[in-house]
């Protein structure tokens, strides 16, 4: 570990975020994203409704609140992004392979979350056109990532607006930015919510989606919703690591902890409050009509969107939410790769960015091309984003987190973990917080990376 006086130098020079408020709206800003919008409403409708929100909401206030404290009190105790971190506490293979694993993840997600962004982007502007009718049509969506040189401009224009926001630096980029988008993107939401549940025939579906039946109970709602809960938080990605270490000693970790699940949460709600009431309106009911990822938010939202009287106005005000949400993400997936390149090399911002932008340029452009002139290569049976969203998210951020966990249980210590917290905070779930990070967490997190692998190899759907 380093000294006192180091460790006090390296705080000194560090970015840093202004206070609680920044710090809590840029965390909430990166959980924010396509996992609460696309994914969420999905999962909800497919196994149980009410019943899996309640699920969720026991696992946010349990295993969420670990993982979130375990990432945040650890990047503030050394002042690291996550490779830095884990360096702190040792240099042997095992510490090289956990940090670098959290920080990774970022590296390899930022570039194909930007090719989505920027399909976000495209139709954010075709709605403004108010092309409502033409994105409705049944082959708009595969025809536009089909078509390379549009999806790859998008891709690189959505990308150009996250790398101005990093250049800026911590205070005048990402925090000014969620400060100034997410109350917006909160506002859309609820917009756009209260217009769904408005719909004739929606009712039915308010009350499938927040009024749990115990008929509806199974195991794999449990499996489901912790997957969920997991990807939501920006758990394993270094995004907490990094976060956490532009804080400073007076912000309360455990109160800011409690106030991201809040955050995270209610956009989950509005997210499924948007979707699940609007597709009980416009299929009577059917919930097969509502699939998981982008058919969901570029083929039958659309279509949603042109069967409404205001349907150019609600399609603007939920892509421009989208937009902020995946702006949001992508800069704190940036913004952690950035830090972890700076604090390993010693670099300059513009330096580390600039080595991002090669990153972003392979792995992103691999991204954009693999559903048109790309196609024809296929990994395990999947695209290029496709097998990157696998790679990161079913392997590298279950092993991101079982390492942090073996981090705080075999060396760093509990001791350790609750004097940090207790600098600025009570720490009211201590007992809670020990119990589950000892006993349950790497078990869950076992369970979230056979069922990923599971389900992408087909054995289970999720």
């Amino acid at each position: 570990m380093k000294t006192s006086k180091q460790t006090k130098e390296a705080a000194s020079s560090r970015n840093s975020f202004s206070g609680r408020i920044g710090y809590v709206l840029a965390v909430a800003g990166s959980a924010v994203g396509l996992g609460n919008i696309w994914r969420f409403p999905y999962l909800a409708a497919k196994y149980g409704g009410g019943m899996f929100l309640l699920i969720y909401l026991l696992l946010m206030v349990t295993f969420g609140y670990v993982l979130i404290v375990s990432e945040t009190a650890l990047g503030r105790m050394t002042r690291k992004s996550p490779v830095g971190a884990f360096h702190a506490f040792g240099k042997s293979l095992p510490f090289h392979f956990g940090g670098w694993t959290n920080a990774i993840v970022p590296m390899l997600i930022s570039p194909y979350y930007c090719v989505i962004g920027g399909w976000v982007f495209k139709y954010l502007v075709e709605y403004l056109k108010g092309s409502v009718n033409q994105l409705a049509s049944d082959d708009y969506f595969t025809g536009f990532i089909a078509s390379s040189g549009t999806v790859q401009l998008w891709f690189v224009l959505f990308a150009l607006l996250v790398f101005f926001v990093i250049l800026a630096g911590v205070k005048q980029g990402v925090e000014r930015v969620s400060k100034i988008m997410m109350p917006i993107l909160v506002l859309l939401a609820i917009f756009v919510a209260g217009y769904s549940i408005t719909r004739p025939g929606a009712l039915e579906g308010v009350k499938y989606f927040l009024i749990p039946n115990l008929k509806d109970f199974s195991w794999m709602t449990v499996v489901a919703a912790m997957g969920q809960m997991f990807y939501s938080l920006s758990i394993a990605m270094g995004v907490l690591y990094t976060y956490g270490s532009y804080i400073g000693k007076d912000v309360d970790i455990e109160k800011s902890t409690t106030q991201v699940e809040i955050f995270d949460t209610g956009i989950a709600l509005l997210g499924g409050m948007m979707i699940i009431p609007a597709v009980f309106a416009f299929s009577g009911g059917d919930l097969s009509t509502l699939q998981a990822g982008p058919s969901l938010t570029f083929i039958t939202l659309p279509k949603i969107f042109a069967s409404m009287g205001a349907g150019t106005l609600v399609g603007i005000a939920f892509f421009l939410m989208f937009f902020f949400a995946a702006l949001t993400s992508a800069i704190s997936l940036v913004e952690t790769s950035v830090s972890s390149i700076e604090d390993e090399f010693h670099w300059s911002r513009p330096k580390c960015c600039l080595l991002m932008c090669a990153v972003m340029a392979v792995v992103g452009t691999l991204s954009s091309l693999g559903y048109g002139v790309l196609d024809f290569v296929q990994i395990f049976g999947m695209a290029f984003l496709d097998f990157f969203d696998f790679l990161t998210n079913s392997i590298m951020m279950p092993l991101a987190a079982l390492s942090t966990c073996i981090l705080i249980i075999r060396v760093v210590g509990f001791k350790k973990i609750a004097e940090e917290i207790e600098i600025s905070s009570r720490f009211r779930r201590k007992k809670l917080y020990i119990f589950f990070l000892k006993y349950l967490a790497p078990v869950c997190i076992g369970i979230i990376l056979i069922s990923s692998i599971a389900n992408v190899l087909g054995f289970i759907s999720l």
